[in-house]
């Protein structure tokens, strides 16, 4: 009986270490069970302010005002929620489709009134007839606000590019840094807090901030928080490196081998995409000298010699400038002089201005 005795109580003693083991291995988020039920407050830092997420002024009166007419009619659309979160915009779909409804309303009357009495009075001191007239109120009244809705709709597209242009940008110094960390020996989660506060990094820090969120406000584990990031960020760059985390991680491997690997890699690449944009600058050069000095000057010489010769024909002039009769040459000269030549200057001068603009950040 004692034997049968002393092998229960030695069975019990490794359940009980077996639970304690497991109770010590285990991740834990939370410290009470009150703390699991619902929310429970977090401290925060010293000196950290909460911020909240507020519609503007005009945003919140076009929600008060569409709000009945967006959500009767509104389909849930996945792509628009899509590029709201990768374009860190801060507002729901619902209210942002009220935002373009009520903007869209707004452009259609300024532009009605425009047409309606602008319009009407340049046509009428030219004589027009009334079917132009009517054209040229249709084209005030329509054209402005379809203009406004698809510019609308697509910003946070283009909103959402344009911070994975920047990602992209960014993300082989971000890669050093990363490497850097690792090779020390730092935790992963501890890595990308370092990384949320480093702004030198762009988008990339912000990134960096959302994990860190997940992971110390939110309570998310670091795993679950790198692979939430990847799935909501607009560069495709950090989304596979992203994954590559998580795949590294659950699959046994080591992240500091991969870290080095990552950053060697997108390296290279720097200095592909350099050489990459240093040819196309020439390239852009070879073609402002071709089309906008050379082609221009041609053009103009070929221009005045066919106005002088046309010039003793006695043809009746095609337009009258500056109180002048000219002909159509002499017209299209001026074109040339006057509207080509200043315009193909500027757009190529805001290309290499935008280009190396991209280039410094």
């Amino acid at each position: 009986m004692s034997s049968q005795e002393g092998q229960q109580d030695e069975s019990n003693l490794f359940g009980r270490f077996e639970s304690v083991k497991k109770s010590f291995l285990g991740t834990k988020t939370v410290k009470s069970k009150r703390m699991l039920e619902g929310p429970h407050p977090v401290k925060l830092p010293a000196g950290t302010v909460p911020d909240y997420v507020k519609l503007s002024p005009y945003q919140q009166f076009c929600w008060r005002t569409m709000h009945r007419f967006v959500e009767a009619r509104f389909k849930p659309n996945q792509l628009l929620e899509d590029n709201l979160i990768k374009a860190h915009m801060k507002i729901r779909p619902e209210e942002y489709m009220a935002f373009v409804w009520m903007s869209t309303v707004i452009v259609f009357i300024v532009g009605l009134f425009v047409g309606v009495v602008f319009g009407g009075i340049i046509l009428t001191l030219l004589h027009q007839i009334a079917a132009l007239r009517v054209s040229a109120l249709l084209l005030l009244a329509v054209l402005p606000p379809l203009i406004t809705y698809f510019i609308l709709q697509s910003v946070p597209s283009s909103k959402a590019n344009t911070r994975a242009r920047n990602i992209n940008r960014h993300v082989g110094s971000a890669m050093s840094f990363i490497s850097a960390l690792a090779s020390a020996d730092v935790n992963i989660d501890v890595i990308f807090g370092e990384l949320a506060k480093q702004p030198i990094y762009g988008e990339i820090q912000k990134e960096a901030e959302w994990i860190t969120r997940d992971t110390t406000l939110l309570g998310v584990d670091i795993l679950t928080a790198i692979r939430n990031a990847a799935s909501r960020t607009p560069s495709a760059k950090f989304q596979d490196f992203l994954q590559g985390v998580v795949t590294t991680a659950t699959s046994g491997g080591h992240l500091k081998p991969y870290f080095l690997a990552k950053a060697e890699q997108f390296e290279k690449e720097d200095k592909l995409n350099t050489k990459r944009d240093m040819e196309t600058l020439g390239l852009f050069a070879e073609t402002f000298v071709t089309v906008v000095v050379a082609f221009p000057l041609f053009l103009v010489v070929i221009m005045a010699i066919m106005a002088i010769v046309n010039g003793g024909g006695g043809s009746a002039p095609a337009a009258v400038l500056f109180g002048q009769p000219m002909s159509l040459t002499v017209l299209l000269l001026y074109v040339v002089v006057l509207l080509m030549i200043p315009a193909s200057q500027a757009g190529f001068i805001f290309f290499v201005w935008n280009m190396g603009k991209e280039a410094a950040q």
